[in-house]
């Protein structure tokens, strides 16, 4: 029992049926009202970054007695810098169209039925995830511009940065008069609460959205009672043909792994093209190494490279979040494409090469969320994209995949418009 003899589950269940009717009032709100909140959450970031930085501070100290990895501390970790990111990353989704209303397609059948298809909110979300604070500040601003409710469940390593953050967040729906249930952060660390939440909370959630590592989302899969968006870790791979352009190469690669190693768009394999890893490798390696990055290639990269460490098969299936990268050398676009089928995770690869036919054909056999061609991975992000932030990279191939940003929060219905038409 919880206090006042009321149990968690009771508990979870009566946030599910405030966020239900958070979520009425925000499809039926004005977008220019979603706007207003989005712009006053940013302010309210700004005015109360002190507490948030003091905040911050708690989780990570607690993080370092505990022993926390390096990687997911970085994760954790904000600073003035970053808390004026949250805001201005939520700024820019107050600048992005509404989607909620939007007409998809609209078309006139031969009786005189007009049809169209319209954007609308999903409804109540659920989002889980671990380590980054700005998450709940993203998860929130997208929400709302896409007329969802959401709850919120952070890991125990930021609560208290979380529920900061979720302060300054309640603050500006407010200031734009729409409730605080839209809104809404589970602010117990016990694990029970994430099962409840799988299990559907008395079927108001309509949607749950994971965002950590392969364990979480494991579980997410393996017990949600409602529809769950798909956000894998992030195996991905540069492609480097044998037509590339070195120094372009060198960039791409080194921006790729080491820009910043904590991330899902973060490189974890490279593979060299074998018709020209005897000329290629070399330079990249050393550039590499002189970043402070840990090499581990497969026989083919070590007889080039002596000094990398020798790959493991967990190699090639690890998500590093580290300065460390596996090495493959493979036959063409054909033996790229196959590495990265059976290891990637379906997130973000990308080929540098200066030879068209050799992209298409990369475009065309890679089956991943993102491919891109002479682009660093780390533009996998909805900012990068323009959505203004993301909820996340959906690797699944149903609803929406890909960065998720507002508009890929919104379903849609479709509107039939009549003069008094009855079916013969």
């Amino acid at each position: 029992m919880d206090d006042g003899g009321v149990t968690l589950r009771e508990r979870m269940i009566a946030m599910g049926r405030s966020a239900k009717a958070g979520a009425r009032a925000l499809r039926l709100c004005s977008a220019e009202q979603r706007t207003g909140a989005i712009r006053a959450m940013a302010a309210a970031i700004r005015a109360r970054a002190a507490d948030i930085l003091a905040a911050n501070s708690r989780d990570l100290e607690a993080a370092r007695k505990a022993g926390v990895p390096a990687p997911m501390q970085d994760r954790l970790m904000l600073d003035a810098a970053r808390v004026e990111a949250l805001a201005q990353a939520v700024e820019s989704i107050a600048a992005i169209p509404d989607p909620v209303g939007a007409q998809m397609d609209r078309w006139t059948r031969p009786n005189g039925l007009d049809i169209a298809r319209v954007r609308t909110p999903i409804g109540v979300i659920a989002m889980i995830y671990e380590s980054r604070p700005n998450v709940t500040a993203d998860a929130a601003a997208l929400c709302l511009r896409s007329g969802n409710a959401v709850i919120l469940r952070g890991g125990s390593e930021c609560v208290t940065s979380n529920l900061a953050i979720h302060a300054a967040v309640v603050e500006g729906l407010k200031a734009a008069g729409l409730p605080a249930e839209a809104v809404q952060m589970v602010r117990t660390t016990d694990r029970e609460a994430v099962g409840h939440i799988l299990a559907g909370l008395d079927r108001q959630v309509d949607l749950i959205i994971p965002r950590g590592g392969k364990s979480l989302v494991a579980r997410v899969q393996a017990e949600a009672r409602a529809p769950v968006l798909g956000h894998l870790e992030g195996l991905n791979h540069v492609f480097v043909h044998a037509a590339a352009d070195l120094a372009k190469a060198r960039d791409i690669i080194v921006n790729a792994k080491m820009r910043r190693v904590s991330v899902c768009g973060a490189a974890e394999t490279l593979l060299i093209d074998r018709a020209a890893a005897e000329r290629l490798l070399p330079p990249l390696a050393d550039a590499l190494i002189q970043a402070r990055c840990e090499l581990r290639g497969d026989a083919a990269a070590r007889a080039i490279e002596p000094a990398m460490i020798a790959a493991t098969p967990a190699d090639w299936t690890t998500e590093y979040l580290a300065p460390i990268l596996a090495v493959a050398v493979v036959d063409g676009v054909a033996g790229a494409a196959a590495h990265i089928a059976a290891y990637g995770s379906g997130h973000t690869d990308a080929i540098v090469t200066e030879d068209a036919a050799a992209a298409e054909q990369f475009i065309a056999e890679v089956d991943s969320a993102i491919v891109l061609v002479n682009a660093s991975t780390q533009f996998a992000d909805g900012g990068e994209f323009g959505f203004g932030a993301e909820i996340g990279i959906a690797t699944d191939r149903l609803h929406a995949r890909g960065p998720v940003g507002a508009e890929q929060l919104t379903t849609f219905k479709y509107v039939v418009r009549g003069s008094g038409q009855t079916r013969p």
